[in-house]
């Protein structure tokens, strides 16, 4: 009969909705699900069928000149943007060259994904060419670990990681792809779309409290309230979790002195009349002295290490202790807390805000100052010589502290961390828990990558340069406009301050002569470069490396002389600091 149509064939129209890809390219469309738009990472021929796949799509690969960089470019693209950073490595030494990025992410709970390839699995476990045990090795370094063994399974598992990498308590994952996996084809279902809409970063949300963590609220804002010479202690935990303006609402309305670790820069203003500055082994004096004599510490995000607590048996002994934390393993495991809340700290923090009262602590207050006033942070300038602390305030006077900055690990860093007032969250980069040199450069890459408009700096010291100098090379290729100033002061420099204070000025392996030209090595890689030696100079080209679009880098001569202080020695309470002219006093 006319106009009637043929039945349809149920399995004829399943059929004509399904395709047959390869692995690798789903991989690729999994990626951009995940909303993924950059790539870091150096090829080899156990990832080639993914590189394959990368071949002509919109995702962006930038080629690392090492795989350790390319980690951590994308972990400082992750600590930029809040997002997870994705790098990818052959099998073999590819993949054990991003053990130190991994475990640089690890130590600070930073979102990544990281892929490898892998000899084909028919040839896992014999020793083959350019084969090592990837998962085996990264476990202990990150929040999971995939191999893939079953094609079908590739587009679930890079899911999967994504959700985990970012979720909870964030860090990085690993997947690990052998060869053949990429090369198998799979059928899937095709609706016609490749890609949807981008990864959602989870975070608990406030129906997530329970009723035993809403009495906990309760009990922490009567010990607010209750508090005579309260400190509010914040940690990097506080930026992962989107609560700064929590935090500084909690501070402004209570009147808590605050104080953060070298993670949690940015998340307070540095400049704000409450601010402490960073506490702990080189903190400032009035942080330290407040904590060591508060009758009650909040603690949000933070994990109380080594560096904050100083010698513990004397950490904060007059304090009863509120820790809020999403991971429950931190609290208690290195201070005794007598009010634990586990959860999401913009989730707790905006709970806790309408609960407290409106105070002042005027006594409190004058306390800080007084010692505000009494141990300011100061340094010595040697006429003709660049003090080093001189240079951060100069590059916060002309980036007007709008800058994205990465540190390296040394005495640099902690300079940074004293004389440049952060604003704002995800501007400072540092490698804080692992101390990694070689992180600063390569995550400022990835942080201007993120953020092409803004402008992005990386301080660092003439050891910490040469670990992954290779760059330059990747700043060229592309164009990244990333400005380097290298506190060159010729040493390893914090080696060399614990050999003069601790080790009797019996130094060793700490001399890094003065012979290397940084300015002409940027110009034999195309990138413009200018040696400063002269205090004079010092702000013409901090101001010239501002202006200029493309990669410099700025190698300063600094005072050699120079050491980092406050400083607790090692196995000293945090109140037993010493000073450039002896032990401090209260």
């Amino acid at each position: 009969m006319r106009g009637t149509a043929a039945p349809k064939d149920p399995e004829s129209s399943e059929r004509a909705h399904r395709r047959t890809v390869k692995a690798a390219e789903q991989f690729v469309e999994s990626l951009a699900r995940n909303g993924v738009e950059v790539v870091f990472g150096h090829p080899g021929g156990a990832v080639l069928p993914l590189y394959d796949a990368l071949y002509g799509k919109s995702i962006r690969h930038i080629l690392a000149r090492h795989e350790q960089a390319a980690a951590h470019m994308a972990d400082g693209y992750a600590r930029a943007t809040g997002r997870v950073g994705v790098c990818l490595a052959t099998s073999g030494p590819g993949a054990t060259n991003l053990v130190t990025g991994l475990a640089t992410a690890h130590m600070d709970s930073i979102p990544i994904v990281a892929i490898t390839g892998n000899v084909p699995t028919s040839l896992i476990g014999t020793d083959a060419f350019q084969e090592a045990d990837i998962v085996g090795i990264t476990r202990p370094i990150t929040k999971h670990n995939y191999l893939v063994q079953d094609a079908r399974d590739l587009s679930r598992i890079i899911d999967e990681a994504f959700r985990i990498a970012a979720s909870g308590r964030p860090g990085p994952v690993l997947i690990d792809i052998p060869k053949d996996i990429g090369l198998t084809e799979v059928t899937e279902a095709f609706d016609g779309e490749i890609g949807g809409p981008a990864f959602a970063y989870p975070r608990q949300t406030a129906k997530s409290l329970g009723s035993g963590a809403r009495r906990q609220l309760q009990r922490a804002a009567e010990a607010i309230d209750a508090a005579d010479r309260p400190v509010l202690y914040i940690g990097g935990g506080v930026i992962a979790a989107g609560a700064c303006s929590e935090v500084r609402a909690l501070a402004e309305k209570a009147c808590l002195p605050t104080t953060f670790t070298l993670m949690g820069i940015g998340a307070f203003p540095g400049d704000h009349p409450l601010s402490l500055g960073m506490l702990g082994l080189h903190g400032t004096a009035y942080a330290n002295f407040a904590m060591s004599e508060a009758d009650l510490i909040i603690a949000v995000g933070a994990r109380f290490d080594d560096r904050v607590t100083g010698r513990l048996s004397d950490f904060a002994k007059g304090a009863k202790v509120i820790h809020i934390d999403v991971d429950p393993a931190e609290i208690g495991k290195n201070v005794p807390v007598d009010i634990p809340i586990v959860g999401d700290a913009k989730t707790v923090l905006s709970r806790l805000v309408p609960l407290v009262s409106p105070a002042r602590r005027d006594p409190w207050l004058e306390r800080i100052a007084g010692w505000k006033e009494a141990y300011r942070l100061r340094y010595i300038e040697r006429p003709g010589v660049i003090a080093p602390q001189r240079v951060i305030e100069e590059l916060h006077r002309v980036t007007m502290g709008r800058a994205i900055i990465t540190a390296d690990v040394g005495q640099h860093q902690m300079w940074l961390a004293q004389f440049y007032p952060f604003q704002t969250p995800r501007s400072h980069l540092s490698s804080g828990g692992l101390g990694t040199m070689g992180f600063g450069f390569p995550a400022a890459i990835g942080a201007k990558l993120a953020f092409p408009e803004r402008s992005v700096w990386s301080v660092t010291g003439d050891g910490g340069f040469q670990m992954n100098i290779q760059e330059l090379a990747t700043c060229a290729a592309y164009g990244i406009g990333v400005k380097v100033a290298i506190l060159n002061n010729r040493s390893l420099g914090m080696v060399r301050q614990i050999q003069e204070l601790s080790y009797g000025g019996r130094y060793i392996g700490v001399d890094l002569g003065g012979g290397t030209d940084f300015a002409k090595i940027a110009e034999g890689f195309s990138v413009a470069g200018r040696r400063v030696e002269d205090p004079r100079d010092l702000g013409p080209a901090l101001e010239w490396a501002e202006r200029m679009n493309g990669p410099i880098v700025l190698d300063i001569r600094v005072d050699e002389t120079a050491n980092v202080f406050p400083m607790v020695p090692p196995g000293g309470a945090l109140n037993e600091m010493i000073g450039v002219t002896g032990v401090l006093e209260r």
